[in-house]
């Protein structure tokens, strides 16, 4: 294996030179791809619509990487797909590949030998295939039921060597088929973030206000005539810088903040042993439902500039309680 060559001096000029060409080249070839999305696009989104199994990705060398990504992209999406390596395909893994599949070679060569040599098995089953090359009359295209052209002009690399371009554009196919088929399947982002529950945005959609607050005995809360001190009491006790105020049956008829208590201590009216929480909370306070989404608190208590809420039912009975922590715990904000 030949050692590398290790330059002592790094020409700067000529380093952003070629980073700047391989950009461009790489560009040119994903616009020479946009003039053949036609009939044989339409017909690889009709096959893979009709398809009752999943789309087997396959591919070999960095075509194999690509392949992987493109499988990735389409189980994420809304298409079921794995991907499947055309040499252990040949040794055991081809019975992954059942009758209701359907096959997505990547080769941009079109004849490569792997994947060429287990399309007899393929055929046998009756599993359609759709090929992704750079060469409409390869092997492998003229095997396939639609093939996808991806033929660049040329590489960027400038031995001509490296797949780099055409790996590009095999990727933008991938891609390509993926969002047409996302469109046409009316996927929709809370489809989108069932699949990536771990994601922020999983979070964001899927956690509602029910996996996130705080319910039973550790919701604050006390009756109208709860003194004051009973009330920084019961605040102090649960953790969350206020209290509801309910009545007997649990109906909510304001909430008592810190806020609040820092009011009354600069009202020199207010009568700081006699008075009554139901004479010092905030009445009307907002309020949110235990089925509503957690960002949603976050953009309640954003544009109110508040730091907690309470949590009612459909006939306003206190339920539950949460404060910026809690969203914060949870990566909602």
């Amino acid at each position: 294996m030949a050692t590398p060559v290790k330059p002592t001096v790094v020409n700067a000029d000529a380093v952003v030179r070629s980073a700047r060409t391989v950009i461009a080249t790489e560009a040119a070839a994903i616009r020479a791809l946009e003039s053949r999305i036609d009939a044989s696009f339409v017909e690889a989104c009709h096959l893979i619509l009709g398809c009752k199994g999943r789309i087997v990705v396959s591919g070999m060398g960095k075509s194999g990487h690509i392949a992987r990504k493109i499988a990735a992209t389409l189980a994420s999406t809304g298409t079921p797909a794995f991907f499947v390596h055309p040499g252990e395909a040949s040794h055991g893994d081809l019975g992954m590949i059942m009758p209701d599949d359907i096959l997505l070679a990547i080769s941009y060569s079109g004849e490569t030998d792997e994947l060429l040599f287990i399309l007899p098995a393929i055929k046998r089953q009756g599993i359609p295939m759709i090929s992704i090359t750079g060469s409409p009359k390869s092997s492998l295209a003229s095997q396939a039921n639609v093939n996808l052209d991806a033929g660049i002009p040329s590489e960027a690399c400038p031995l001509g060597l490296a797949p780099t371009a055409s790996t590009t554009a095999a990727l933008v196919v991938g891609d390509a088929l993926a969002i047409a088929l996302l469109e046409a399947r009316g996927f929709t982002a809370d489809d989108f973030a069932r699949s990536h529950p771990a994601g922020s945005l999983g979070r964001r959609l899927l956690l509602h206000i029910a996996d996130v607050m705080h319910s039973g005995e550790d919701v604050p809360r006390v009756g109208p005539d709860a003194s004051l001190t009973q009330a920084l009491v019961e605040m102090t006790r649960k953790h969350l810088g206020m209290t509801a105020v309910v009545d007997a049956e649990g109906h909510l008829l304001g909430v008592f903040t810190d806020g609040d208590l820092r009011r009354a201590l600069d009202d020199d009216g207010v009568d700081l042993r006699g008075a009554t929480v139901a004479e010092l909370m905030t009445r009307g306070p907002k309020t949110i439902g235990s089925d509503k989404l957690a960002v949603e608190a976050a953009q309640l208590m954003e544009q109110h500039q508040i730091h907690a809420l309470l949590v009612v039912d459909a006939e306003q009975r206190v339920v539950g309680a949460l404060n910026i922590h809690d969203l914060l715990r949870a990566r909602v904000v």
